[in-house]
């Protein structure tokens, strides 16, 4: 057995020793370095956090600072995202058959409750979407135009007759009705008779994209094929109205003739009415120059009922002279619906409300109508012609409308 001296011991346990405080020491700084850090962290203040910030775009399709789309648009990133692909892509070839002195090729006039058929026809030859080459198009334009017929003289059975022939005659001549039965083919109307013009081709109504300014039940308009076409009464007499609340003191206006159920009833209930301007004919001229007109800059909600057809030239008046509509109707489907979110510029009420007019208008708030009528201005491009026409305008919402649904087209 081997009896360990003292100083044997000491010397072998000196690197243990060593070891075990070193481990130590650096225990101790650790624990040092993390309540440094701990206490550092409460004495410095939190990193802010990120916003979102709204996606929004001017007139170029570019981002822009000063204009908010969120509010009008049910989806503004992808309709500026789709946008700007339609401007890059979007082809429509227009057929050249036809007399442009006639009913083909050109409008009656740009002018009037109809001037949106007449902007089209020439708007269109006007942009770049218009191709020569058929073979590149993603879709086939009818330029037949009822409003034409119309001015001169024809007959609803004639206008029948005049556009069965003429799309028969297409029909024959060119390979692309047939490979998809017309589903990428389109024409455009304004005329209420007009829209009636077409059914003397079944085919036109159950296959093409109609664009038309009736869009109501009664004339077989089917929404997700059909486009509501904007009726404008251009030019207007007077500037666009906006950021003028203020002076719209008036509750409610509404002036025309008694052509449909709707408007009598508003006229029976309400022309009498003190905060209701109400009144049961037009206005007539003899009382001041641009006195209609002149109500719209006053009036906070501008009634918008249902005449002899749905659609009406006073909707588009009222968003150009910054004056909300309100939309008295239950079967219509707005223009550029899919789009707008139209209850962010408008009050969209049914038939049976116009009992209880006066109530509900009196009913939003004031801070409400402010913001409907700021929306108001924003959409204001949208429901205006020019020539040529510029971005966002009416004309290219109604190619953007078209454009969504050649997507769907599938053949």
């Amino acid at each position: 057995m081997t009896i360990t001296k003292p100083s044997q011991l000491s010397a072998s346990s000196s690197p243990l020793c060593s070891l075990k405080g070193s481990l130590l020491t650096l225990a101790v700084l650790t624990l040092l370095s993390l309540f440094y850090l701990s206490l550092n962290s409460l004495r410095t203040s939190p990193p802010s956090p990120i916003v979102a910030v709204p996606q929004t775009f001017a007139n170029d399709g570019a981002p822009a600072e000063d204009e908010t789309y969120s509010d009008v648009y049910h989806s503004p990133d992808s309709f500026r995202l789709n946008y700007a692909e339609m401007e890059r892509k979007f082809k429509v070839y227009i057929y050249p058959d036809g007399d442009p002195s006639t009913f083909y090729q050109t409008p009656r006039k740009v002018t009037g409750k109809y001037a949106s058929e007449g902007y089209f026809f020439q708007n269109i030859r006007e942009s770049r979407f218009r191709t020569l080459d058929p073979e590149e198009a993603d879709l086939f334009f009818i330029p037949v135009s009822p409003h034409k017929m119309r001015g001169k003289g024809t007959s609803y059975e004639d206008m029948t007759v005049i556009v069965r022939d003429y799309v028969d005659g297409l029909i024959a001549k060119y390979p692309y009705w047939n490979r998809t039965l017309g589903a990428d083919h389109f024409f455009v109307t304004c005329h209420d008779v007009g829209v009636r013009a077409f059914e003397g081709s079944p085919v036109m109504i159950k296959n093409t994209i109609r664009v038309v300014c009736s869009p109501s039940y009664n004339v077989s308009f089917i929404p997700h094929k059909d486009v509501a076409l904007p009726q404008v009464l251009q030019p207007f007499a007077l500037p666009a109205g906006g950021n003028d609340v203020e002076n719209r003191t008036t509750l409610g206006f509404w002036a025309g003739h008694r052509n449909s159920k709707i408007r009598v009833i508003l006229a029976r209930v309400w022309e009498n009415d003190t905060e209701l301007d109400i009144s049961n004919n037009r206005i007539n001229r003899a009382t001041g120059h641009l006195v209609y007109q002149k109500r719209f800059y006053r009036t906070k909600f501008c009634i918008c009922p249902g005449g002899s057809q749905v659609n009406s030239a006073r909707i588009t008046d009222s968003i150009h002279y910054g004056c909300v509509p309100v939309i008295l109707s239950d079967y219509y489907d707005l223009p550029f619906n899919d789009i707008l979110n139209w209850r962010k510029f408008a009050v969209v009420l049914r038939e049976r409300d116009v009992y209880n007019l006066k109530q509900i208008l009196k009913n939003i708030p004031q801070s409400e109508f402010v913001s409907l009528h700021n929306n108001l201005v924003k959409v204001q491009k949208h429901f205006q012609w020019n020539s040529p026409p510029v971005k966002f305008d009416a004309f290219h919402m109604i190619m953007y409308e078209l454009w969504l649904r050649h997507h769907v087209i599938k053949y």
